[in-house]
């Protein structure tokens, strides 16, 4: 073997250990995203679970409510029309007095602000709950397909130290940059990808 030939594999095994660095520095920059990416999927996911139930149980707080409201109520009106024909005094102000009680509670049933367990301040908060668990569900998603793109990166980039496939490295980048872009929605605009399918879903419906 001439020095030529050896110089010239020693300067290719210096290249390929370039290139096997590079991968290297690549893989552990996608294994780092990734670990973050189901991070933040997994604490979505637990936050969506945790608002579901605490939505669960102010909209059953709120049927109950509405259930003893509508009691109330009916057996006020009742009191209402027995006050309004009875002749007998003390009959008819124990019915004014208990009625004055029934009308008050009602009125508090249906918005208490200071102990916000007014039927309203329930509606306000079970829906805002429900808001916040879509929104946490839909960052869920996108850390979901996040942590697929990062998956497969890494994937590529194995493959590629091994092949010496310089296009596997590069498609490796490119499904990194997507599965950082969906990490990056997830945080910011997780609704974004949804309203755009749903979006196209309509245009294609007509």
């Amino acid at each position: 073997m001439s020095s030529h030939e050896v110089q010239e594999r020693a300067e290719q095994s210096e290249e390929a250990g370039h290139h096997n660095k590079g991968i290297a520095l690549l893989i552990s920059v996608l294994a780092l995203f990734l670990a973050l990416s189901e991070t933040l999927g997994k604490s979505a996911q637990t936050g969506a679970l945790t608002d579901t139930v605490s939505a669960s149980d102010t909209w059953a707080f709120y049927q109950a409510r509405n259930i003893r409201q509508t009691t109330v109520a009916t057996a006020k009106e009742a009191f209402e029309v027995e006050a309004g024909t009875t002749t007998d005094p003390a009959r008819k102000a124990a019915l004014t007095k208990r009625i004055e009680e029934w009308d008050k509670r009602v009125k508090r049933w249906q918005s208490d602000p200071e102990r916000h367990e007014g039927m309203k301040e329930l509606f306000d908060k079970a829906t805002g709950l429900e808001h916040k668990r879509d929104h946490q569900l839909e960052q869920y998603h996108n850390y979901e397909i996040a942590s697929a793109a990062l998956q497969i990166g890494i994937v590529l980039a194995s493959a590629s130290i091994i092949t010496s496939m310089t296009g596997l490295a590069w498609l490796s980048g490119i499904a990194g940059l997507v599965g950082v872009g969906f990490m990056v929605l997830g945080f910011f605009a997780p609704e974004l990808v949804l309203g755009l399918l749903a979006g196209g879903g309509h245009a294609a419906g007509h």
